[in-house]
């Protein structure tokens, strides 16, 4: 921290010095004083957002080129696919917790049913195959691009047709939580 602190003095200067502009030009359109400017730019004076965020906005510079804010980590996400049994879960969260993102990959192994009842609600979304969903008194297929929100208190199961492996995104919520996705926006009358 100290060492990015340090380097806001000498990268003030360099900005204000590559665009032409005088201290007290920057000043004027800042409204902070030219001793203070010279302060900062020396490292006699610590910046602080209220300083910094003016001065960004004279030189048209977002505040990271001016603080020298070090670069971002690597974005990708290191995802560890868990098996159990035929099926291959994804967790796509990774904060426990709240609403939760799973792609899940089940094969082609028949399986009896057994439905259960838990807290929460699920949406799922059908992205290769053909999955078979039990929900209370209803057996239905949803096939490629299909979705599908339930309670899970009611009492449930999904699995592959057994044609094919099916792939799946899962968004599973506590209680009261449910996922609200459109495909288009509502026209306004």
């Amino acid at each position: 921290m100290e060492d990015v602190l340090a380097g806001v003095g000498p990268r003030l200067k360099h900005i204000r010095q590559q665009r032409r502009c005088t201290l007290a030009s920057l000043s004027e359109t800042t409204g902070i004083s030219v001793s203070t400017l010279s302060r900062m730019e020396s490292g006699q004076r610590k910046p602080s957002l209220e300083l910094l965020l003016p001065i960004a906005k004279a030189h048209q510079v977002p505040l990271d080129e001016l603080v020298g804010a070090p670069p971002v980590g690597d974005p990708r996400v290191r995802l560890k696919p868990v098996r159990r049994g035929d099926f291959t879960v994804v967790p796509l969260t990774q904060q426990p917790g709240g609403l939760q993102a799973y792609k899940m990959v089940i094969g082609t192994r028949r399986r009896t049913p057994d439905p259960q009842v838990h807290e929460g609600y699920e949406w799922l979304y059908v992205l290769s195959g053909k999955l078979r969903l039990l929900l209370a008194d209803h057996d239905v297929v949803l096939g490629v691009g299909e979705a599908a929100e339930f309670d899970t208190r009611l009492p449930h199961w999904f699995g592959s047709t057994g044609e094919a492996p099916v792939e799946i995104l899962s968004l599973f919520g506590p209680q009261g939580e449910r996922m609200h996705v459109r495909a288009k926006p509502r026209m306004r009358s």
